[in-house]
């Protein structure tokens, strides 16, 4: 089975616009890839500022969306990855991730950086069933 790249709305456009090698969103054998997302506003195609809980609300809202257009959800991801600036914000990120993941959640890894060149604090990718 060959690779299938998804064009998201937004997203797609954003990571080109930064000049980023990656795709968006992958699909291949029965499974979607999603690349770790930061928190853009959907609509505007900007980052959302703010703090930690407000970044990863927008981080996630940007996921799911990047999941529907590749034709799954949020019910279908098998594994998570959280990459944040800071493994001081790991219980602020929970509070916002267990209203999205609240039942039947994904497996997940919580992975802080050391050093990040972006503009934002947390960056969330993922795994699902497509």
């Amino acid at each position: 089975m060959k690779k299938e790249v998804i064009e998201v709305p937004v997203m797609s456009d954003k990571v080109r616009s930064l000049g980023l090698p990656c795709s968006t969103a992958v699909r291949a054998n029965g499974f979607v890839f999603i690349s770790a997302t930061p928190p853009v506003d959907m609509v505007t195609g900007e980052m959302v500022r703010g703090d930690i809980e407000t970044q990863t609300d927008a981080s996630l809202k940007a996921l799911k969306h990047c999941l529907e257009a590749a034709g799954t959800s949020l019910e279908n991801v098998v594994m998570v990855r959280i990459y944040a600036v800071n493994s001081g914000f790991y219980n602020a990120i929970n509070r916002v991730y267990a209203r999205y993941f609240s039942v039947n959640p994904p497996a997940r890894s919580f992975v802080p950086v050391a050093s990040w060149p972006m503009e934002f604090d947390i960056e969330i990718e993922c795994v699902a069933v497509g």
